[in-house]
């Protein structure tokens, strides 16, 4: 077994160290942030992610998993140490890589035997070797850096990180690479080896593919809108396709979170900066951005004005199974809805405390599906989280002041709500509109 250290405890960051631990090795995760550290300590996750605060803490109490801010100690004798820290979007689009440098910076300084500097974090092809010629300047302690991206979908991490589809090693040292190897064999995950500036690409392309899948699918839908079909129906017979596979192909209000909207906006730089002009992925994000607006759309066509209604928003989080905000098509629908002189009550089972901080300041938030809709004039289904998908069309029909469902996320039967009285607009499919006068 070996002896760690991960730098950062974000999404991947304590993922990673928690999973290297629960696999045997001895993991020091590094925070500079002192009162989030001592709650970690105790076994208290900063981050909502199932099923991670039982191993953390079953790995903190085995003595397998640390965490300290003192870089020196962590780097202590380590074998490999992890780069996990965020790469945040610049307003160009471009990744700041300040947290990576700041990382660097304190390897340079502390590293005292050979060890495998791992970057974790996403970043621009050629990073690594930025990295490696920016320690060598600072230290003559030998290392190698080794590129070894990670593929966790943020509500599933944990899940992925035992169950992945592979592993990717990006490494121009064999000794570095095979280290790596050696870590992460207790997976028992295929290893796929590679030099440094594919491996880096792979994240890249792995993620822009899917959000592409994304886009193109709402664009179908919309168009299925247009022509009376069904985009559920559609999406099942193209993922049967071997060649194209079923998954990515939900439409919905968009992609959102901390991987994809930052990935693609990189990956269209990374592309200006050698002058090729990625007009696909452009394209991409074009789509995205107007789909996140849909159910605004949607709902000015239905009521003409929506100054003075009352708007449930069902959902806040970017998707379900976490409390992350960034890039969440909730920010974009309740600014539009307040700027419209909506007045805008929303509920999230998670994400609530972090939405405060992004959502505007006149939204008003409940503690449950059934208090958000009732007297609202309408309601928008923004996350699918298991509590609002399991709203009825009588809790629909009991609370609302109109009969009006907008469901951004697909998540009701089209005839159950037609059947139940209810007029229904979802996306890329035939609008429920109910039979019967709403008492």
């Amino acid at each position: 077994m070996k002896k760690i250290a991960v730098v950062g405890t974000g999404y991947v960051g304590l993922v990673t160290g928690v999973a290297l631990s629960e696999i045997g090795h001895y993991v020091a995760c590094v925070d500079i942030n002192q009162s989030k550290v001592e709650s970690m300590r105790a076994g208290k996750s900063p981050i909502y992610e199932p099923t991670l605060s039982e191993l953390m803490l079953k790995n903190v109490e085995a003595g397998r998993l640390s965490f300290t801010t003192k870089h020196k100690d962590a780097f202590e004798g380590a074998d490999a140490i992890y780069i996990a820290v965020g790469t945040p979007q610049k307003e160009d689009g471009t990744a700041d890589l300040c947290f990576i440098e700041s990382v660097a910076n304190n390897i340079a300084d502390h590293l005292s035997n050979y060890a495998v500097v791992v970057t974790k974090s996403t970043v621009p092809v050629g990073t690594n070797d930025y990295i490696k010629r920016y320690i060598e300047q600072l230290t003559d302690v030998p290392f190698d850096v080794v590129s070894n991206p990670e593929f966790l979908r943020e509500g599933s991490a944990v899940h992925d990180t035992f169950k992945g589809d592979r592993i990717v090693i990006g490494a121009d040292s064999r000794i570095g690479g095979d280290l790596i190897e050696e870590i992460n064999k207790p997976f028992d995950i295929p290893v796929f080896r590679t030099d440094i500036r594919s491996a880096e690409m792979i994240k890249y392309a792995s993620n822009a593919f899917l959000a592409t899948k994304i886009s193109f699918v709402n664009e179908i839908a919309n168009l299925c809108e247009k022509l009376d079909a069904n985009v559920d129906d559609v999406a099942k017979g193209m993922g049967q396709d071997k060649r194209i596979g079923d998954k990515f192909l939900n439409a919905g209000i968009g992609y959102g979170g901390s991987c994809f909207p930052k990935d693609t906006s990189a990956l269209v730089q990374i592309a200006g900066n050698v002058e090729h002009e990625f007009t696909l992925l452009k394209a991409v994000i074009e789509v995205n951005y107007k789909q996140q607006r849909l159910l605004v759309e949607k709902a000015k066509e239905y009521f003409g004005s929506l100054r003075g209604k009352k708007i449930a928003l069902l959902g806040l989080a970017f998707k379900p199974n976490t409390d992350d905000m960034r890039e969440a098509a909730s920010i974009t629908l309740s600014q539009e809805l307040v700027l419209a002189g909506a007045q805008v009550v929303a509920y999230d089972p998670i994400a609530t405390e972090n939405a405060k901080a992004l959502l505007p300041e006149a939204v008003d938030y409940v503690e449950s599906p059934n208090q958000a809709i009732k007297g609202a004039d309408t309601a928008f289904v923004v996350t699918e989280w298991g509590d609002i998908c399991a709203l009825t069309p009588e809790d629909f029909k009991t609370n609302l002041k109109e009969p009006v469902v907008f469901d951004g996320r697909n998540c009701f039967d089209l005839e159950v709500m037609k059947e139940a009285g209810l007029n229904y607009y979802s996306v890329g499919r035939p609008v429920a509109k109910m039979e019967k006068q709403y008492v």
